[in-house]
């Protein structure tokens, strides 16, 4: 089993890019790797071995106790049968839940970047002397699905727009395409790529423990019957049953049911998450095709193909672009974040510009930078005049931006003015300096 170790561990050749490092060992969500990323488990793939224990050991007791006793009741090999049916329906069963737990079930792969924001112009540039304005990715879209709106969200985590059906599981810390839930007892997420066979496990677990509940009772009957004696004491006889009995009904109850909710889902083409979260009842379900068509889609059409080559080498990433002009920020920039840093506009490829901003004026930030002390050659007047204008209650003391839920300063006139006079004097001197009354100081 092959956990993803911290980045600090992760070593790469510098010459080479990435050397040997695949894309399984960098993997940013929280899913376990087996045979070296042909096989991807959630983070809690511990609890399928639980699994596998509640099927194998009824199973084990079955076989032993009533199905090997069952072999000489009946003639003409009709006995072996009973065991070759038990052994086939349990393989399958098996290989269902290990097709539902150790494949991709439809992540899609997250971007190195925001997307781009809509009307933006790649080839814009500042005119005039004027930084354009900074463009926030809207939060919510709408899209139409048949007809019916449907609305799309950002994933700050994979930053991408997800499509229709998609959404981010917090365990496994992926967006996953038709999404349904997450389940643990299976330890992965259930989605477009193994929802066919998870259905199918959970109907075979049903099937095999109704098979296992109707044929300890058919050994029951058969003791009553050569034996003479009645039911209670034809129980008694063999325990084995009794307690299969009992664990078959009570786990019929949970398998059965959800095969039962499923069919429901199934029929009118609905996921979990949906049916929880959206409440379709009193409005139109915008995947809805009918019945037949309905499973048609579920279980008739081929699984597309994985977007995610886990196997394949980790691509060498472009260096990012700078800009001299603001570009644009995610719907959680004002969340603080941690590429986002106070004193600073974020640009396009994701650089920095500090200290001036676009018409070579100090931004607010750098400002009160100044004031605390962040330039350390400043003249005593420049400090002078800001420590009285920030007595004013015309500007807020700098505060961390962690804990900022705006992402704007309200600066008093006085400060708008200073910062003015200061880009104006830097224009017309041709330099970085500021000139004063207090002197002239390099920034």
């Amino acid at each position: 089993m092959y956990v993803v170790p911290p980045p600090s561990q992760m070593k790469s050749d510098p010459n080479s890019g990435t050397g040997d490092l695949r894309v399984y060992q960098a993997w940013k969500g929280s899913n376990k790797f087996l045979l070296q990323g042909r096989l991807i488990f959630g983070p809690d793939v511990r609890s399928l071995a639980l699994t596998i224990f509640l099927i194998m050991a009824p199973v084990t007791i079955f076989c032993v106790f009533v199905a090997r006793k069952l072999m000489n009741d009946y003639p003409d090999n009709w006995g072996v049968s009973i065991m070759v049916v038990f052994i086939a329906l349990t393989v399958c069963d098996l290989v269902l839940l290990l097709m539902t737990s150790g494949r991709d079930p439809g992540i899609i792969p997250r971007n190195a970047h925001p997307p781009e924001p809509e009307g933006y112009d790649g080839n814009a540039e500042a005119g005039g002397g004027q930084t354009p304005q900074l463009m926030r990715l809207p939060r919510v879209k709408e899209v139409e699905v048949n007809g019916v709106p449907v609305k799309i969200k950002y994933c700050d985590t994979c930053m991408l727009y997800r499509p229709p059906r998609c959404s981010h599981c917090s365990i496994c810390n992926n967006c996953v395409e038709r999404f349904d839930h997450h389940c643990p007892w299976v330890g992965q997420c259930i989605g477009l790529r193994n929802y066919r066979f998870f259905f199918m496990f959970v109907s075979s677990t049903t099937i095999l423990c109704i098979y296992v509940f109707g044929f300890c009772w058919v050994y029951i009957t058969r003791i009553m019957h050569a034996e003479h004696t009645t039911i209670w004491k034809a129980m008694i006889k063999t325990p084995a049953s009794i307690v299969l009995i009992i664990y078959t009904f009570i786990a019929v109850w949970f398998v059965g049911g959800l095969t039962a909710f499923h069919l429901y889902l199934v029929s009118t083409n609905q996921t979990t998450y949906e049916n929880f979260r959206y409440r379709y009842d009193r409005r139109a379900i915008p995947y809805d095709k009918g019945v037949l068509q309905n499973f048609q889609e579920i279980f008739c059409t081929s699984i597309p193909p994985s977007k995610n080559n886990f196997r394949a080498q980790v691509p060498i990433e472009p260096p990012p672009s700078t800009r001299p002009i603001g570009g644009f920020v995610s719907p959680s920039m004002g969340k603080g974040t941690d590429d986002i840093e106070m004193g600073r506009k974020a640009t396009w490829g994701g650089e920095f510009v500090a200290g001036l901003n676009g018409e070579g004026q100090l931004s607010d930030n750098d400002i009160l930078n100044i004031k605390d002390g962040g330039l350390g050659g400043v003249s005593p007047d420049i400090r002078t005049h800001l420590d009285e204008i920030g007595e004013r209650p015309g500007i807020h003391p700098r505060r961390s931006s962690w804990g900022r839920q705006s992402g704007n300063w309200e600066m008093s006139p006085e400060v708008v003015a200073l910062a003015a006079r200061v880009g104006e004097q830097n224009r017309v001197g041709g330099s970085s300096s500021i000139g004063l009354p207090g002197g002239n100081q390099k920034l």
